[in-house]
């Protein structure tokens, strides 16, 4: 089976590192950072990850501006989005839905449990 390619777009470098090992440790998948929107939206074109998590705040460009940016853009529309956010109460929930957000994942989140949400997000089945 293929190995499943994620893409974390966080601007703090200190998310991107402990999303990429839990994610590579836990689930044995492939994690690709990007540190802004832009770079994100280079990396899912480029790569064509499996799924997007995606930071809400970030400077420049921030994580709906660069959702909204993946769905203007036919090579990276169906790529599923994760957001990672602190905002995540119901109402933000609903929002995030109507967009076509899979789901809403709060940070900080519990590392060791991250790729565990991701796959139940996404119906995915951890290999471990």
């Amino acid at each position: 089976m293929a190995v499943k390619r994620i893409l974390v777009v966080d601007n703090e470098q200190y998310i991107q590192e402990v999303a990429k090992i839990c994610l590579e440790t836990v689930a044995a998948w492939e994690v690709l950072t990007a540190s802004s929107g832009e770079e994100g939206i280079t990396k899912a074109e480029t790569y064509q990850p499996d799924a997007i998590l995606l930071d809400v705040m970030m400077p420049d460009m921030d994580g709906i501006a660069t959702f909204e940016k993946l769905q203007e853009n036919p090579a990276t529309k169906k790529i599923p989005v994760i957001l990672l956010t602190a905002k995540v109460q119901a109402t933000d929930r609903r929002r995030y839905a109507q967009m076509g957000i899979v789901t809403a994942i709060a940070k900080p989140f519990n590392p060791l449990e991250l790729a565990n949400e991701v796959a139940i997000a996404l119906g995915w089945k951890l290999e471990n």
